[in-house]
C-alpha cells in the first residue's frame, strides 16, 4: 500500500503510456512480419556487390 495516494493525471499518464507501447510494439511486429515475409519468398535476391558484377 503506497503512503501518498497515486494523482489522477499519473493514472491517465499511465495509461497513455501504455497505449504508445503497445502501438510500438506491434508496429515492430508489423515491420518484423513483412521482412519475414519478404526474405522466405522464392524470388528474393540479394543486391549484387560490385565486386561480384565484374
Amino acid at each position: 500500500m503506497a503512503l501518498n495516494k497515486e494523482h489522477e493525471l499519473h493514472k491517465r499518464r499511465h495509461g497513455r503510456n501504455l497505449g504508445v507501447g503497445l502501438l510500438l510494439a506491434s508496429f515492430v511486429v508489423l515491420v518484423l512480419a513483412l521482412t519475414l515475409v519478404k526474405v522466405t519468398s522464392s524470388g528474393f535476391q540479394f543486391p549484387q556487390t560490385q565486386s561480384e558484377q565484374n
